[in-house]
Formats: structure tokens, sequence, C-alpha cells
């Protein structure tokens, strides 16, 4: 039960965005013991590898294991709100249980059960700051990136070969894509007027913009069953005020991006829509589908089937590392974790042992699998 009790020790160290040092650090200590060369990054992320020898007939390099990285990217942080940990018969609560440091644990306790694999380096990583900026992903990518363009020397990595994102996908099925994403603040700005004048008021144009953006999207929508084809427009805050001349009220909404849509398009529908008044885009991340025919998806798929499972495949509406690391890394990818997603950022989140422990074995058989190497 040793990868229970690192679970539970990860969750007992409540992590939200931007506190996660003393989870990070007792990340590093439990990889450490567990046979990784563990450390904290410049980022702050917890950063484990574990270096197989090089592949039978090839001479001992950094090139032979380093053209066979397997990168499991997971996150420490949490969104706020601290559940006390408790472990009641098969149920573990706790903040964190579903999203993310149970796929994460599974990570760190799965690397560990299969060991040194020649041919093959295993990193690790718990990135900071996923419910927030990505700020860990982001370093990540920014290092990568760097280090290609320079033509790096043979003892830094590249991308990785092969990538798993740590994410709840229940131990049976393999996550191949998430939605994208936008947020924007719209203003709505008119000259104050008596109530009898029947003037346009700032409020007023707020609700019209926010209903002329349903109807625009529902329009968008029309021939798409599937919730992952369609955009999912979220109103989060309102506002409103005035300084004796002039009224203001203010929208910040997210929506949810479908594949084949960039940022920038929905940016420009967005705007049509406001018709004149202020909109603006915070940030943005485009959707991303892994593909479904590669190495890495087979070999999950005979690994949840040698464990008694009957493998599927999903898609979430969130988003993830994943449509950040992904199109730029360019290699096979998936997402995958023990956990019910629907529990995410819920006050009732919690894992099944069993599923956690399932899902260790599963993903350790993966690791082992020699098509990773071979194809």
């Amino acid at each position: 039960m040793a990868e229970v009790r690192l679970l539970e020790g990860l969750l007992k160290l409540y992590s939200p965005t931007h506190g996660e040092a003393e989870a990070v650090s007792y990340l590093v200590a439990q990889m450490s013991a567990l046979g990784y060369a563990a450390q904290v990054d410049a980022a702050g992320n917890a950063v484990g590898v574990i270096e197989g020898s090089a592949i039978a007939g090839a001479t001992r390099s950094h090139e032979a294991t380093r053209s066979h990285e397997i990168m499991l990217l997971g996150h420490i942080d949490t969104v706020p709100g601290f559940i006390e940990v408790k472990r009641e018969g098969d149920v573990l609560r706790g903040r964190g249980a579903v999203d993310a440091k149970g796929p994460l644990a599974c990570f760190v306790a799965a690397g560990a059960l299969a060991g040194a694999v020649a041919g093959r380096r295993i990193t690790v990583i718990g990135a900071v700051g996923e419910e927030g900026d990505s700020r860990g992903a982001k370093f990540l990518l920014s290092r990568v990136q760097s280090r290609l363009q320079a033509q790096p020397a043979k003892s830094t990595r590249p991308a990785p070969t092969m990538l798993i994102i740590g994410e709840p996908s229940g131990w049976e099925r393999v996550t191949l894509g998430y939605k994208g994403s936008a947020w924007f603040e719209f203003t709505a700005r008119r000259a104050l007027a008596h109530t009898s004048a029947q003037a346009e008021s700032a409020c007023e144009a707020a609700v019209g913009f926010w209903n002329r953006l349903t109807a625009r999207v529902a329009e968008m929508n029309e021939g798409k069953p599937r919730m992952f084809d369609q955009l999912l427009p979220t109103l989060r805050d309102m506002q409103s005020g005035s300084d004796g001349f002039e009224e203001w009220a203010r929208l910040k909404f997210g929506v949810r991006l479908p594949p084949g849509l960039s940022v920038a398009e929905l940016g420009a529908a967005v705007s049509a829509v406001a018709a004149g008044d202020s909109v603006e885009m915070a940030e943005g991340v485009p959707a991303y589908r892994a593909e479904k025919n590669t190495p890495l998806v087979r070999s999950f798929l005979a690994a949840i089937r040698a464990e008694g499972g009957a493998p599927g495949f999903t898609v979430k509406s969130g988003t993830s590392d994943m449509n950040l690391v992904a199109p730029v890394w360019n290699c096979p990818t998936v997402a995958y974790g023990p956990g019910d997603s629907a529990l995410d950022h819920t006050p009732d989140e919690h894992i099944l042992i069993s599923e956690y422990r399932r899902a260790v074995r599963v993903l350790a058989a993966v690791l082992r699998d020699e098509r990773l190497v071979n194809g």
C-alpha cells in the first residue's frame, strides 16, 4: 500500500495555485526515496527521472536514451478549498484526490514500479500553476523550445518522444482531447439619462450583448450534436456603476472552443457581436485532439485489457496542459489518470483506492511495454 500512502501524504499538504512549495518538496523527497533522480526546477516544478540503460547493441550515450523519453506531466496545484483527508473503506477524500494529485501520485508510483527500462527515460513532472496560468508547463515549453532552436548538445533534452498528461479519465479510459478556452471582458458605457428618456442604459446594453452572443453561438452550433464540437459560453461575473455623468456595465465570460475553430476566429466573432462596445480577450488556447492510432494508445488499450478492463476513449470539455504543450512537441499524447472527473473542484472530491491501484498497474505496464520503443 506504499502507493496509497504516497497519495495520502500528498493530499494532506494543501497546495492551491501559488501555494505548492511544501507539496513539491514532499513529492521530490518521495521520488528520491523511490529511486528517481529528483529535483525542483527553476519554475518550482517537481521533476523526477528514471534513466534506463542504452538499447541493446547501441553505444551508451545520452543520444541513445534521449530519443525515447516518456514524459508524464501532471500538476500538483489544486483549486482553493481545503477538504479534510479521510480514508473510509475504499474511499480516500481530499482536495486534489481527482484533480489531479491522484493521477500525479499514480505517475510516480507507476514509474517506480516499472523501474529502469532499457532504451528509455521516464520523466515525471508535478507542474505548478495548472489551475491558474499554467506557469509550470509554460516553463517546460520554453526550455524545450529554446534548446531546439539552439541545436543543443547531446547532454540536453529536446521534446519528449511520448507524452502522458495527468488528468482523471477513469482507469479504463484514455483521454484523447480537450476543448480550448478563451476569456473575455465586455464593457458598455452610456451617458447618464433620466429613466423617462427611454435611452438604453449600460446594463441593458450588456444584457443585449449577452443575448446576441448566445444566439450567435446557437447558430454556430447548429448541426453539431456532440458537446465536444460545440461552443460553450459561460458568464462568470458582472458589475455596473456610474460616476454621476456616465454609467458602465461589465461582463466577464469564458467560451469553450471546439476543434477547428481558432482563438482568433472566436475573437472576431465576439467582437462583431459587441456592435461597437468594448470587448477584450484576456487569454485563449485552442482545442487539441490527439491521434488515436499510435504505439502509446495501443499500449494503454492492451494494459487496460490485461488488468481486466474494457478500454475506451473520451474527450473533455475542459482544458489542460495538453492544450499548451502537445501541439508544439508534436509527439504521441494521451491524458490518463484514476478518478471521476465529475468530482473535479467539488466539495465531495474523492477517489476509490481500488481504482487508483489499478491505474498504477496499468500505467506501469505501459511504461514497460516494448512497443513504446519498437512501435
